[in-house]
């Protein structure tokens, strides 16, 4: 198989269901770095690269608020789900189930 092929499919699979995991994880306000690290310990590692452009545009979408506030002495940008999020999360919650009985079927 072409290893390219192969890598382009994987970020194809993965790029869905890490707005998933990023809204879920919205539930609780957080800022990015801790965001990321919850992630992390999930098993879904991201670069700042890749978190942060996907914030803004969870936000622009109307799906997260967002807000500066000073914590220990720093600013940090802390998100949450806005109420659109909120049911949009529900909605692609149920998505993912039905997708996810289904593959498991197939599989």
């Amino acid at each position: 198989m072409n290893p390219d092929v192969f890598e382009n499919l994987r970020l194809e699979l993965r790029r869905g269901s890490l707005v998933l995991a990023v809204l879920a994880e919205l539930r609780a306000e957080r800022y990015g770095y801790t965001l990321r690290k919850s992630l992390a310990e999930h098993g879904l590692d991201l670069d700042e690269s890749t978190l942060y452009p996907l914030l803004r545009r969870l936000e622009a979408q109307g799906l997260l608020l967002s807000e500066w506030r000073e914590e220990e002495k720093r600013n940090k940008r802390f998100y949450r789900l806005s109420p659109d999020g909120t049911a949009t999360l529900a909605l692609l919650l149920e998505e993912w189930r039905g997708i996810s009985r289904s593959l498991t079927q197939i599989l």
